[in-house]
Order: C-alpha cells, then structure tokens, then sequence
C-alpha cells in the first residue's frame, strides 16, 4: 500500500485506490460490502480508508444499493386510538398520557436496555444504525409501516409486549422485512428469536426441588403471552413429574409491583409455602419485598428463583437465583436474520430458540 499523503480536498474513491494500490471498482466493492474479495485486500482498503481520510458518500450509495443502512427498532404494544366523536382526527384525541406511560414503561424494564445493546453492538460494526420507534397505537402502528413502506429504513426488529399486537401481522402482509423477538401469539409467517422457556423452568423447578421445598408456588407472567404460559407450563410439568401436581399460581405483569401483589396473595392462601419461581427478576424482586415485610427470611424460610438474569437479580437483596436468557445475544441474532434476509427477500422464514442456563446466587 502507498503511504500517500491525503488530498487537498475531500478524499475520492481514486484517492483509497491509489493509496491500497488497487482499483477503484475494488474499492467500490470493499466499501459496498460485496463479500467475495480477498481479505488481505479488504484489510489493505480499510488502511488507505483510515490513511486517507476518505469517507462515503452514503445517500448516493443507497441509490445504488438501495439500502438506508437504517434499521427500525420498534417496541410495539396493542393500544388503540381513542375514536373522536366530532369527526375530529383520532390523533386529536388519543390520550396524551398513553404515550409516555407506555414509554416510561419501557424504559424501566432492564430486558428493553438489554435488547438495545444487542441490536446496537451487531449493527455498528456493520456500518448501520437502529432507529428506536414505538408503537403503542394503531396511529402509531401505521407510522411505523408507512416509514418502512417510504424506504426509510432497511427493515424492522419488533419487541411486542401484547399477545394482541396486530403489527407483526401488518409488516407481513405488507410484505415488509421484518424479524421478531419471542415466538407470536397468533400464527404469523414471520422470522423470530425466543427461548426454551419450558427448558428454563424445568432448571428452577429442579433446583428448588434440590433444596429441600416441598410447598411451591409460582407468579406467572401474564397468561396470554407465550413466554408466560410457557414458563407456568415448564414449571407444573416437572412438579409434576415430582409427585408435585397441584402448584398454586398467582399472575402477574412482569413488573415488581404486580410481583409484589401476587406474593402477597400467596402468603395470605398459602402461608405454609417454603419456595416460589417468579417468571421473571422484576416480579421475584418484588416476592422478596413482600417476604422480608412480613418477616419470613430469603432463603432460609422461602427459596425464591427468577427468570431472565437482569440487573434487577444482582440488584436485589439478596441476589437472585435465576434462569438466565441471553438478551444481547438473541437481539444480536435478530439483527443478523434480518441483514442476511435483506440480500434474500424471497428466502424462507426461520426461528432460532435458544437455551436458557440456571445462574445460583443467594436467594435459593
């Protein structure tokens, strides 16, 4: 490569080409991402890149390419707009708050900042950027498919928080690029990433089982999301396996404060309980909240386990057992099956399920 000093004016293709000692087209299609040229001259493009100070000009690459090189990140729910009764517009009248307390939901779930990481630290890399929507309203669901349908992005990974949620059904249908995160409620021809949820709480049935419990319960996730039923599925079939067939439920929301609701339920109809699988971190942190109130010792008294190995498990006191789910590296998934369907659009869906591991800490 020719250490040659960096033009004048704003660096060209011709410059990188002359400082690596290859071609232009060559050039051109290191840039461009074409995977089938020789590492040594990928590596001898990046140099003469950095040595030149050459950067590209993206908006005429995306006429060539037609990529963006954006991708939509879209938290999505099932609210809907508040129908005017004047003849008004729904967006005259949805419910400002809606918005925000759906946003500030978000953002107080560990699991979002998580998928955020993932998504984030497999695109940069790359060259590319997630753009953070939300889609907690049918005016908002439709913004989203109008953005992707406008070019504006390349494709979009959704996290749905609601069984009911009809976006993924929407991108579909639109025949929009799109991957999900958690296999969906309802059958939609659309590529996902999930885990072995049952697989997870056979892991925390068996451990506290290995303790010595006898008297189990379990706060559920809301039961009609898939991952909720299957974690209460996973954790009743492996009690009962055990001799164990009845397990009191109480359901919860995957917040601290429903966890918090449904142990109390708990203790008040089953006093005598010795162990409890929360179905996730922020409802087990909660469980131990209400524990400690009403004096019974963690873990001496009651085994508790969580699920998902959030910060909310090392966070809480004391640190939870827990079944963990790989977040950054599933959302990092997500991102590649998109990427590599974007060069393939007419290629199969897929899902990639990934194993859960059991993480012991203090709590049990």
């Amino acid at each position: 490569m020719t250490d040659a000093p960096r033009s004048a004016g704003t660096p060209t293709l011709e410059d990188v080409a002359r400082a690596a000692g290859v071609s232009r087209a060559t050039v051109s299609r290191v840039i461009n991402g074409v995977r089938n040229v020789d590492p040594v001259i990928q590596e001898a493009v990046r140099r003469a890149v950095s040595l030149t100070g050459y950067a590209p000009n993206r908006a005429a690459r995306s006429l060539v390419t037609r990529r963006t090189d954006a991708i939509a990140l879209v938290v999505s729910g099932a609210g809907v707009d508040t129908e005017p009764s004047d003849g008004g517009s729904a967006s005259d009248t949805a419910d400002p708050e809606s918005g925000s307390s759906f946003t500030a939901q978000v953002f107080a779930d560990p699991f979002f900042g998580r998928v955020v990481t993932g998504v984030v630290n497999y695109l940069r890399p790359r060259g590319m950027h997630p753009v953070l929507m939300f889609a907690e309203t049918s005016r908002a669901r439709e913004d989203v498919v109008s953005f992707l349908r406008q070019g504006s992005a390349d494709g979009a990974l959704v996290v749905s928080t609601h069984a009911e949620d009809p976006l993924p059904g929407m991108l579909t249908d639109a025949g929009l690029p799109a991957v999900l995160y958690a296999r969906p409620a309802r059958p939609v021809r659309i590529s996902y990433v999930d885990l072995a949820h049952q697989d997870g709480a056979r892991l925390a049935a068996e451990h506290l089982l290995a303790r010595g419990c006898r008297r189990l319960a379990t706060i559920t996730g809301p039961l009609d999301v898939p991952a909720g039923q299957d974690r209460l599925a996973g954790f009743r079939d492996t009690m009962a396996q055990h001799g164990h067939p009845y397990i009191p439920i109480a359901e919860g929301q995957f917040t601290q404060e429903s966890g918090e609701a449904a142990m109390e339920r708990l203790l008040t109809e089953h006093p005598d309980l010795d162990g409890v699988f929360a179905a996730n971190d922020l409802m087990a942190t909660g469980a131990c909240h209400v524990l400690r109130e009403q004096g019974r010792r963690v873990p001496e008294d009651v085994a508790v386990i969580g699920f998902d190995d959030s910060s909310a498990a090392s966070a809480c006191r004391p640190p939870l057992t827990t079944v963990r789910q790989p977040v950054e590296a599933m959302a990092a998934e997500m991102a590649r099956l998109l990427i590599d369907g974007l060069s393939k659009p007419d290629g199969a869906t897929t899902s990639v399920i990934f194993e859960p591991a059991l993480v012991v800490r203090d709590s049990a």
